[in-house]
């Protein structure tokens, strides 16, 4: 039972980073590369249209999470807590710069929002990226010093940052140069999903220039996932281990592989939406890898006195567990139909569509 949760739960979160992906892409983009208001308006819709029913599967995900790994929960959401605040209101000036800017017809009115939205996509893609790299760096649970535990075994709390700022510290914070590298990566990574989105969806002016930016983000994200390989593993050296011990689990690399060499060669495609799943493949390989590479972990421990939390040890009881089926199953097909009519309802270009008037 709790493997399949655990598998539903990494099928939900995947599914938001690639919807809502796109919507912090589009944000970078936007930041960047919208210079002309016909530009911004038409980019603006590629997210404006969508945020609000993508962001429904982060909801949903940690809705689960709580029903089936209630402990796991806990910890996460008090340990991580400062940076948690940060990302909520990141999420809230985000929407609000798309819904505000076409309140007032007056410039200044929508450079204040566009950059709202622009700065909040961005830092978001940042922190959630440096989050995956907490994940997979380990935490100091029960905030052990000298060998005593401060705290019960599944408690820790993480400041900003740390004197060091090293992902080896004893206590280590939320930022180091392991997660902002991680971090880095996932603003590259969303930055080429939001271009293959706004080709998808609009017939925005700066396509083209997009198309050639895919290509050179593309070979800088090749260059900096090699090098974070190579880091991680000086950070843990038994990182990789489950891939040599369950062979099947290389799959999820092969993914992420397949779309980022993939995009090296999107130009040749005679569809837009192949260059989409192109980075589609990109955001659910990594996820998966980096689930795969630690599984049953799911939060490891950096210190030698607490166990790491997995989802045997954090699960809820099989009871709590089995009522959680009934109301998730029936949460999920709500969700599913409620996206494929989006989907149907925002079919094809989004150009000529109305929002924010």
């Amino acid at each position: 039972m709790e493997l399949i949760w655990y598998l539903l739960i990494a099928l939900i979160l995947a599914i938001f980073f690639v919807l809502d992906g796109y919507d912090f892409g589009v944000g970078i983009i936007h930041l960047f590369f919208a210079k002309k208001e016909k530009d911004k308006e038409v980019i603006a819709k590629a997210a404006g249209l969508f945020w609000d029913s993508n962001e429904v599967w982060l909801v949903a995900g940690g809705g689960l999470l709580f029903m089936a790994f209630p402990r796991f929960y806990a910890s996460v959401f008090s340990g991580f807590y400062l940076p948690l605040t940060m990302v909520l209101w990141l999420i809230v000036f985000r929407a609000i710069g798309l819904e505000f800017r076409s309140k007032f017809h007056y410039q200044m009115w929508k450079d204040i929002w566009d950059k709202a939205f622009g700065i909040s996509s961005l830092l978001l893609a940042l922190f959630f990226g440096m989050a995956l790299g907490n994940i997979v760096r380990g935490v100091n649970l029960g905030q052990v010093s000298d060998g005593v535990s401060a705290h019960e075994p599944y408690f820790f709390f993480l400041p900003l940052w740390d004197s060091s700022f090293s992902p080896l510290s004893d206590h280590p914070g939320v930022i180091d140069w392991f997660t902002v590298l991680i971090g880095i990566i996932s603003v590259i990574t969303l930055a080429i999903h939001g271009a293959t989105w706004i080709i998808l969806k609009t017939t925005s002016t700066i396509n083209e220039q997009l198309k050639s930016l895919i290509n050179k983000l593309t070979i800088v994200l090749i260059v900096l996932t090699f090098a974070s390989l190579g880091i991680w593993h000086i950070i843990n050296p038994n990182a990789l281990n489950n891939f040599w011990d369950k062979p099947y689990l290389i799959i999820f690399p092969l993914i992420y592989f397949t779309g980022l060499f993939g995009l090296l060669f999107h130009q040749k495609l005679k569809k837009d939406l192949h260059r989409f799943w192109l980075s589609t493949a990109v955001i659910i390989g990594g996820i998966t890898s980096s689930l795969a590479s630690m599984f049953p972990v799911i939060l490891p421990s950096t210190n030698g006195v607490n166990e790491s939390l997995t989802i045997y040890n954090t699960s809820a009881s099989e009871y709590g567990l089995s009522v959680a089926s009934t109301w998730g199953v029936l949460g999920i097909l709500l969700l599913i139909i409620y996206f494929l009519v989006q989907r149907r309802l925002m079919g094809g270009k989004i150009d000529e569509m109305d929002y924010g008037h």
